[in-house]
């Protein structure tokens, strides 16, 4: 498989791995394009792979979209063109990602993956929504899961709407709670403020470009403020209440209701 990776970044860059590591199913071979062409030549050059630029008329097996999520649309537009067999996208937004490629590429084999982790973090889950089955996508699902990744199926709705709570939810709340809170000697964390602060330093580690993608993209950061503004506001009585329910919920109660 020639494989076109749009977006040289961590992503782009852990797409070319997984699709070219030993004992991959695909025998393929990976040429990179970027808006940065130092950054294309940067991923290119330790993987033998070739870097154009993203004005060139080449054509490839299969086309990778590794942009960011409020790009992504009018970077399937750009680039399905150039795919001869097949069209995916890693951008993590999945509504948008599948609707382009149904308009832009209606020929085409199609998918629309979102590994669930940063790659220093590899490997995870990986969730992929199949619009247009075929030998192509269904090579790129194995060899995701041969790099020990388990790839499950969903629906671009079901993403998007978990995407709420498990990105935009989760980052707001750890990050709110570190903004919130002052800077203390080790000896008085508890193991509950420990354990947020090892998952702060997590979030804050990353690009802060990333973490406003998905706040643009999802819902949930409202969410939680209202739900700690009502905590904050409650009597005993009430917050009983939501106590319990976040005790007896294994999963936020649906927001949508």
């Amino acid at each position: 498989m020639d494989l076109l990776v749009v977006g040289a970044g961590e992503i782009g860059r852990w797409v070319a791995d997984t699709l070219t590591a030993d004992g991959s199913p695909v025998d393929a071979s990976v040429t990179f394009t970027d808006r940065d062409r130092a950054v294309a030549a940067d991923a290119a050059g330790p993987r033998a792979a070739d870097a154009v630029p993203v004005d060139a008329e080449t054509t490839h097996d299969a086309v990778c979209l590794a942009v960011p999520m409020s790009a992504v649309s009018d970077a399937v537009g750009a680039y399905a063109s150039r795919a001869s067999r097949a069209i995916f996208d890693v951008s993590g937004e999945m509504t948008a990602a599948v609707a382009a490629m149904r308009e832009h590429a209606p020929g085409l084999e199609r998918a629309s993956y979102h590994p669930l982790f940063a790659p220093p973090r590899v490997p995870g889950n990986v969730a992929v929504v199949v619009d247009e089955p075929g030998p192509a996508i269904e090579t790129v699902s194995t060899a995701i899961e041969a790099g020990g990744n388990d790839v499950f199926e969903t629906t671009a709705a079901e993403h998007d709407r978990a995407m709420e709570t498990v990105q935009s939810a989760a980052h707001a709340a750890v990050l709110a709670w570190r903004l919130a809170g002052e800077e203390v000697r080790e000896e008085f964390h508890t193991p509950v403020s420990a354990a947020l602060e090892d998952v702060a330093d997590t979030v804050t580690e990353g690009a802060p470009g990333v973490y406003a993608e998905i706040q643009r993209a999802f819902d949930g950061a409202d969410d939680v403020a209202a739900a700690a503004s009502e905590i904050a506001d409650a009597d005993a009585d009430r917050f009983t209440e939501l106590y319990e329910r976040a005790r007896g919920e294994s999963a936020p109660r649906d927001r949508h209701e």
